[in-house]
């Protein structure tokens, strides 16, 4: 039995509800597929109810998976992570998360941009979720402003210190430090561009959050993840695929779907992710009143070309 699928539009925006993955993946439509982890495969602490036998499945259809994630971390940490939670690394041909790009854009240094940062940055970082390393950067980490030549926002929770250990602090202490820099005019480097996460069905602050007060401020900011581009032009390049053969999967219209719009790519928005309680979705796989979502989608700007209650087969 086909899964059910009905469509919904306003004006020219149109996007398909469906209540599985197993339509796409058996028309064999997409060679590639851009999943996003948080919201959609787990919560940060356990992977959701179907997750791990759905990938199997996606995997055993042919698809060529990819995670894509606006994470602080690396790629081979992301990785380890999801192999913690249970799911199997090796269905996936990679992973690259705005964490990743940061620190290649930060070692390279082969563009004018990253080229005229300087070494010495405030680093805005994690407690709670564990430090963020910058071995073979070569950066100095400097506590005072004056001695800054950049910024560099991994997470909410604290500020790194120039002997490696992050001092705690609470965000309205980071946007204190934040309209100093930005009295400075020092630019940031935003290594996870989300504005928040799901964590175990709540949400919590992420360094998008940070980067988008920095930019009320006046400062100059460096996205390094979804929606930008970048990242699903680096999924596309891994995978030797075109936007046509490509679709990603996420829970956020801001990041994840509009990202898949900017880069001409299909997209399925996962609606029981950061968007739950904007929808009224009170458990794991309640249907979304398709209206609500559309009137959301309008609010971000962002549409998908597909929405599904929960990452399932």
């Amino acid at each position: 039995m086909m899964p059910r699928c009905s469509v919904q539009s306003t004006d020219a925006q149109f996007f398909q509800s469906i209540n599985g993955l197993q339509q796409l993946a058996e028309s064999h439509r997409f060679k590639a597929w851009f999943l996003d982890q948080f919201g959609v495969l787990h919560d940060g602490k356990q992977p959701y109810p179907g997750a791990i036998s759905t990938l199997r499945k996606l995997a055993n259809s042919g698809a060529k998976m990819v995670i894509i994630s606006n994470s602080s971390r690396r790629s081979s940490t992301t990785l380890e992570k999801l192999r913690s939670l249970g799911f199997d690394p090796s269905l996936f041909v990679g992973a690259i998360t705005s964490g990743e790009l940061t620190h290649q854009s930060l070692q390279r240094r082969d563009d004018d941009w990253f080229a005229a940062l300087g070494k010495s940055c405030i680093h805005m970082t994690w407690t709670a979720r564990g430090a963020i390393s910058l071995e073979g950067l070569g950066l100095q980490v400097v506590e005072n402003v004056q001695d800054a030549e950049f910024i560099l926002a991994h997470g909410t929770e604290a500020l790194g210190h120039p002997s490696g250990d992050a001092v705690p602090m609470k965000l309205e202490e980071l946007e204190s430090i934040l309209e100093q820099c930005a009295a400075k005019h020092i630019p940031m480097v935003v290594a996870n561009p989300d504005f928040v996460t799901v964590e175990a069905r709540a949400l919590s602050v992420m360094p998008g959050t940070l980067a988008a007060k920095y930019e009320e401020l006046g400062g100059e900011v460096k996205w390094m993840g979804k929606p930008d581009k970048i990242i699903y032009k680096s999924a596309m390049a891994l995978v030797g695929v075109d936007p046509v053969d490509s679709i990603a999967v996420g829970d956020s219209l801001h990041h994840d779907i509009k990202g898949a719009n900017a880069a001409a790519i299909q997209s399925v928005l996962i609606t029981g992710g950061i968007h739950a309680t904007e929808l009224g979705l009170g458990s794991f796989a309640d249907e979304a009143d398709l209206s609500s979502v559309q009137a959301l989608a309008s609010k971000y700007d962002a549409y998908p070309s597909y929405v599904l209650p929960a990452f399932t087969w």
